[in-house]
């Protein structure tokens, strides 16, 4: 096996996960997004106000878990969340300071 064909899985052991719970017509979030893109790291993303019914609920009950306060952004990285577009703390989690 060749060393490109070792070095992603590598590379992604090494980032921690990065999950967004975010509002469609959030500036901030869109910001995050944007932010957390433009530092080439993979992401997963959900707008809450997208969704409907119980699985509305349950996404709400899961942001609640990490913010009590359900307010958007919140974004989870590795273990550390971060409530609100605050570039230093998310720097900081993902190692890029």
């Amino acid at each position: 096996m060749s060393e490109s064909e070792t070095k992603p899985p590598l590379e992604d052991k090494s980032q921690p996960d990065v999950k967004i719970f975010s509002l469609s017509t959030c500036s901030h979030c869109k910001a995050a997004k944007k932010f957390i893109g433009e530092c080439t790291i993979k992401y997963d993303f959900i707008d809450v106000d997208m969704l409907e019914g119980d699985e509305r609920k349950a996404i709400i009950e899961d942001v609640k878990k990490f913010n009590p306060r359900c307010s958007f952004p919140t974004i989870i990285i590795g273990e550390k969340v971060i409530v609100g577009y605050k570039e230093t703390e998310i720097k900081e989690a993902l190692g890029l300071e």
